[in-house]
């Protein structure tokens, strides 16, 4: 029994494969999950980066919790993008609803070779493995989707090509990521202020006033950013607000509204942002989703 066949026995009845392919170094999966109420399960896979792409907005109180290092109380949001690291015990809750993924599973021995002899699981990567924004991966996993759907010539090469550019920019992504005493990454209360501000409705947030906010300088600011998030400020905030469009294109709400209140500055432009994250425009993004066949990246 595969990896996927043990992961779709485990969750079975709630999980549907749609796509599958297998390859040297990894294996990977279109699913469709459909949690008919809140609940939960325990997670952890040896020897596998288990990435998740969420193809469908993720519901906002989706959390996760390393059952063995932290605390019972301690939960975090899951991103768009996960990477689950190798051997870590994880508590999943979910809200209830259906979504689809992309599943790659990862070996770790893809992404160990291109780490640091001394590489260490700190807190912060852990974290950062939950809430991936990171626009090489993101890229890559959309071209992984895109491919394992549409098989072309030489389909079987450019997958794993992708896969050998995903185990990098991962490692790359992981070594970026270190503790705030080492490498000077923000601090938990200035992340949950930026966060708290990047959310909310209307004109982006300029790198100036999350500085202010933070009462540090723009340069300081992007430093430590791409320290704890490993991509730059303004990515995480396209990214964030691209999540925001995905929730109101699921209701009736007219795309030009979403444009203004997630804080773009035209229609155009949210199209053009939008289609730059996922790969498709936002008009594309809400039919196949009340087809229920969306593929959008995150």
């Amino acid at each position: 029994m595969n990896t996927f066949d043990r992961t779709l026995a485990a969750m079975s009845p709630m999980l549907q494969l749609e796509r599958e392919r297998i390859h040297p170094m990894a294996e990977l999966m279109v699913i469709r999950l459909d949690h008919k109420d809140s609940d939960e399960h325990l997670f952890c896979k040896e020897g596998l980066f288990w990435i998740d792409l969420c193809l469908t907005p993720r519901r906002v109180h989706d959390r996760a919790s390393y059952t063995d290092r932290w605390g019972p109380h301690r939960t975090e949001a899951m991103g768009s993008i996960m990477a689950l690291p190798p051997g870590f015990r994880l508590q999943l809750r979910s809200g209830g609803g259906e979504h689809m993924s992309l599943i790659c599973a990862l070996k770790e021995e893809a992404v160990r070779r291109w780490l640091p002899a001394d590489f260490q699981w700190t807190d912060r990567r852990l974290e950062s493995c939950l809430n991936i924004s990171n626009t090489h991966i993101s890229a890559l996993l959309l071209r992984l989707s895109q491919e394992i759907r549409h098989e072309g010539v030489g389909s079987e090469q450019v997958v794993d090509a992708l896969i050998l550019q995903l185990s990098v920019e991962l490692a790359r992504y992981l070594i970026a990521i270190d503790e705030p005493d080492d490498r000077g990454g923000l601090a938990a209360w200035r992340m949950r202020v930026l966060e708290q501000r990047i959310a909310e409705p209307g004109p982006l947030p300029t790198l100036i006033e999350l500085a202010t906010l933070c009462s540090i300088s723009t340069r300081q600011l992007s430093r430590a950013f791409r320290t704890s998030r490993g991509c730059t400020v303004a990515d995480y905030v396209v990214r964030c607000r691209i999540e925001a469009a995905k929730r109101r294109l699921a209701t009736d709400e007219s795309i030009k509204s979403i444009a203004i209140v997630t804080g773009f500055s035209s229609q155009s432009a949210f199209t053009f942002a939008f289609r730059r994250a996922t790969g498709v425009t936002p008009h594309e993004f809400r039919s196949r989703m009340l087809r229920g066949i969306t593929y959008s990246a995150a």
